[in-house]
């Protein structure tokens, strides 16, 4: 299911366009704004997660303490130390940077099941770490009646968020900017060393690099992304769940990242909008929409093992593929005549 970053050199090209394609046309074509924000909101934490799981190999369940994380603590500081918005997605990128680096330093020592069962313990953890402090997480309840601050610069208001639409431009702009910034680390040489370890650690280990302070990096970069994605959450809601960082958000998140495409930051996008959307539809239609749900996983991970986004790229071959001989066909019936 991995792929190799794309080639391309440009970072505000190519899948950026088809990004910003996206985030244009989804509140236009979808039952409600709220919607497409839920959408892209999920697309921030899958895109933090492709960069551990596509572009490094690390398969880890613990984006849900990232995510859970991010929304406390932005939800925390800004009831009890009256945040405004920027600072608020400010503390909680630097809280999932630096649960990431705590729960990484110490699952990097060890590799493949292990590390994944370190990670799966972590998101244990947290979960009931989180619904004991009830006095300060809000336990089972959840954390209630989170604000959603206006956008303000320097003490002056510039848009007023309440508004589902004012809501998703702000976080259309947020995530653009997300996604350019991955370009940007992906195409970069930490993102190529990041590819080298994916494919052979031992022998990126051998030509001189420090591995674990690579993979350690990829997981401080991963939790403050999936950590703005939890904060966001939680204004969106004006609600922090426990949900939030259970092991069942860090399994959605995996799931959005590997049915979207690993390796693909616009397959991130593509696998979020899949299954909010699929979420949203099947419940309506049947109590038990997640065996509806589950089979429509199986086939995609049967019949598309590259991921949905995989799948896209290698329809558009085949078209291309198809065009190139029918040109050629043509041109040698021409000569012929």
């Amino acid at each position: 299911m991995m792929t190799k970053p794309n080639a391309q050199t440009s970072i505000f090209s190519g899948v950026t366009l088809a990004a910003l394609a996206a985030v244009i046309l989804m509140p236009l074509v979808l039952p409600s704004a709220t919607l497409a924000t839920e959408i892209l909101i999920f697309a921030m934490a899958a895109l933090g997660c492709n960069l551990l799981l596509g572009y490094t190999g690390l398969l880890s369940f613990g984006q849900g303490i990232f995510f859970g994380g991010g929304a406390y603590i932005a939800s925390l500081s800004m009831i009890h130390l009256d945040f405004g918005l920027f600072g608020a997605l400010v503390a909680a990128m630097i809280a999932g940077s630096l649960l990431a680096t705590l729960v990484g330093a110490l699952a990097i020592r060890r590799t493949g099941i292990y590390f994944v069962m370190l990670t799966l313990a972590f998101s244990q953890m947290a979960y009931f770490l989180a619904y004991t402090l009830s006095d300060w997480t809000g336990g089972d309840n959840g954390l209630l009646d989170v604000p959603r601050p206006a956008l303000s610069l320097f003490g002056f208001e510039l848009a007023d968020l309440t508004s589902s639409y004012a809501f998703y431009a702000f976080v259309g702009v947020l995530f653009l900017a997300i996604f350019v910034f991955a370009r940007r680390v992906i195409h970069s040489p930490f993102g190529t060393t990041l590819v080298a370890i994916r494919e052979n650690e031992g022998r990126a280990s051998a030509v001189g690099f420090s591995t674990n302070h690579f993979k350690l990096l990829a997981f401080v970069i991963s939790g403050g992304i999936t950590g703005i994605a939890g904060a966001l959450y939680a204004m969106l809601l004006n609600f922090a769940p426990l949900s939030n960082i259970e092991l069942l958000m860090s399994e959605n998140i995996l799931i959005m990242t590997i049915i979207g495409g690993t390796g693909s930051l616009l397959g991130s996008l593509l696998g979020a909008g899949t299954i909010v959307l699929l979420g949203d539809l099947l419940s309506s239609i049947w109590p038990r929409w997640m065996i509806i749900l589950g089979v429509a996983l199986i086939a995609v991970v049967l019949f598309m093992p590259s991921g949905l986004w995989g799948g896209v790229e290698s329809q558009c071959k085949r078209w291309k593929e198809r065009r190139c001989t029918a040109g050629k066909t043509s041109g040698k019936a021409q000569e012929a005549k």
